[in-house]
């Protein structure tokens, strides 16, 4: 058996040897026997194995058994000396680096943090010698390997991975194997897998988002009918949704989602079920349909008719009048509840779809439309004013710090969504519809306008808000005797405005998703460790 005094001969005598060194196999041999040695001896084996490895090619398999073996060692201290050594295997041939690669992928699973950061380190080293052959060993564990190994390798690629150091075909490789990968994936490794795409330089321009665009489109599944009642056909298609929005743009358009929402999810609306109470799945759609509607191209008659229905639902006709036996008087009818949230996010969506249509209300054979659209705006916005000017009076003359109170971070955005809706309807009531006001949604935060497309601006910015419709612009109110002013809904204003997070990067676990395995289409158990 070898000992450190026989290790450090042979290496003395292969040293100095230089290019000569593969006239002495014998001493090589002896240095690869010492991996079942004593500790002392491996920790010097790790060290001198790959050192003249490239002087005995007709050994290469044995010499990386050997230094395998000491990578699986029961001493923490040889495991790190002998997984920090594995890329020096690939400094003057690449040959073996595909399955260094994977074996480090399979180390990334290890509790202990020294050996964990040891291992991170040799992967970027192998980076560093081939891009594109690392990757490859990376993407056969997370497409074959064990679940814990495919979780540890995604982690690495989210977090670890060294972006500065790939080449376009390692980018392009990255892609295609991404691809691979999202044919069965959790909702969890999706996100994360968007995020890795979203920072490849080759992706940043707009046919690389476009790219994106279309993986998420093909993720989101929108050549399958729409399942309102299946909960995880709502999440999957809201979580693809949001994973497209920070892509979408003048030029990477947001059509195909549009279009999904308007003509098979609007119909079901009311039917649409989260596996999470006390979450309004349905106000969280509309949210994300008005969000996208500025980016979306020409859509069929069908769409803008399907969320033209869809608004109505939200925005009643005057109450009916109803004679009191007793004294003869005319009074109106019961006054319906008005939900501003929804009737923001649709009018909103409408608004801008709608200009790309403008003949869609002016039509000479949709005069009815446009008359009961008109009577629908003037009842909303009469009622809307009242609780305008309600909401002021009891925000003003609060300080910064009065405002940061939960009730009063309600009445703020809610003061937000009425006068949104206000400036939408001011718009629509003119003679013929306008479409060139601009709004930004209140749950969005508040920035500086940037205009984005022709007559349109990125949703999120500042708003110009008027307190009133003009009278002119009003059909003739109803005297005081015919019908009393509106009163809006008594109690607070939902609460449900100021809940939903605000716009940034997807963390599931914000909309209240718990962590579930099998995610969207239940991946299975991978198939195994396999042999170094």
């Amino acid at each position: 058996m070898a000992s450190v005094e026989r290790l450090y001969k042979n290496f003395g005598v292969l040293a100095d040897a230089k290019d000569q060194a593969t006239q002495h196999e014998a001493e090589y041999l002896e240095i690869l026997s010492a991996v079942k040695g004593e500790n002392n001896v491996k920790r010097l084996a790790a060290q001198f194995i790959p050192r003249f490895f490239k002087y005995f090619p007709s050994l290469s398999e044995k010499s990386l058994d050997a230094q395998l073996d000491l990578c699986e060692d029961e001493d923490s201290s040889i495991r790190r000396q002998a997984i920090k050594e594995l890329p020096n295997f690939c400094k003057t041939n690449t040959d073996h680096l595909i399955r260094i690669s994977d074996v480090l992928t399979q180390l990334l699973q290890t509790e202990d943090p020294s050996e964990l950061s040891v291992v991170t380190t040799a992967l970027i080293a192998l980076f560093k010698v081939n891009a594109m052959g690392t990757l490859n060993g990376l993407f056969s564990q997370i497409l074959q390997g064990e679940e814990a190994v495919r979780e540890c390798a995604i982690k690495f690629l989210s977090n670890k991975l060294p972006l500065d150091l790939l080449t376009k075909e390692a980018e392009e490789f990255l892609l295609s194997e991404t691809k691979k990968v999202l044919a069965d994936v959790t909702r969890d490794e999706f996100v994360t897998f968007m995020h890795v795409l979203a920072k490849l330089q080759s992706l940043q321009t707009v046919s690389g988002r476009q790219q994106l665009v279309d993986l998420v489109v093909e993720q989101a599944e929108l050549s399958k009918p729409f399942q309102a009642d299946d909960s995880n056909c709502v999440d999957r298609l809201m979580d693809c949704v949001r994973q497209a929005m920070p892509l979408f743009s003048r030029n990477v358009q947001s059509t195909k989602f549009v279009a999904y929402v308007c003509v098979s999810v609007l119909p079901c609306l009311t039917s649409v079920t989260s596996s999470v109470e006390e979450r309004d799945v349905q106000l969280e759609v509309l949210k994300l349909l008005a969000e996208m509607s500025p980016y979306c191209g020409d859509v069929d008659s069908t769409c803008l008719a399907n969320l033209y229905t869809c608004l109505l639902e939200y925005m009643p006709v005057p109450p009916a009048e109803v004679e009191n036996e007793e004294n003869g008087s005319v009074q109106s009818g019961a006054e319906p509840q008005l939900q501003f949230s929804y009737v923001e996010c649709l009018m909103f969506a409408f608004h801008q779809i709608a200009r790309k249509t403008p003949d869609f209300l002016t039509a000479e054979d949709n005069a009815d439309r446009l008359k009961d659209f008109r009577t629908r705006l003037q009842f909303f916005a009469r009622g809307l004013q009242v609780y305008i000017k309600q909401l002021r009076l009891a925000l003003q003359g609060k300080t910064g710090e009065e405002l940061k109170t939960a009730e009063n971070k309600i009445k703020v955005v809610a003061l937000r969504t009425t006068s949104n809706i206000n400036v939408l309807i001011k718009d629509l009531f003119h003679n013929p519809p306008s479409y060139k006001s601009t709004v930004g949604l209140s749950w969005k935060p508040t920035t500086k306008p940037s205009a984005d497309s022709e007559g349109t601006k990125r949703a999120g910015s500042a708003t110009s808000v008027q307190e009133t419709v003009p009278a002119k612009r009003m059909a003739s109110r109803p005297k005081h005797n015919e019908r009393s002013l509106y009163h809006p809904p008594g109690g607070k204003y939902s609460e449900r405005v100021g809940r939903a997070p605000t716009g940034g990067e997807f963390n599931a676990n914000q909309w209240g998703f718990g962590q579930r395995r099998g995610g969207w289409r239940g991946r299975g158990q991978g198939l195994g460790r396999g042999q170094y």
